[in-house]
């Protein structure tokens, strides 16, 4: 089973809250986990928010 990997994804950001290092701008919320984890384990299903960086050029 393959997981998402947040820090490639537009909507991923980093906190300056030591307890809730992560966060997610599409579903609003920070977290001590990766949010993919967070997503996961509350629905049961892949995070359907992902949307893959892209790259400046």
């Amino acid at each position: 089973m393959k997981r998402i990997n947040c820090r490639k994804c537009e909507y991923y950001f980093v906190t300056w809250e030591a307890n809730k290092p992560h966060g997610c701008k599409a579903y609003g919320f920070k977290s001590p986990q990766i949010p993919s984890l967070v997503v996961f384990q509350s629905s049961g299903s892949d995070c359907s928010m992902f949307k893959q960086k892209t790259m400046a050029k």
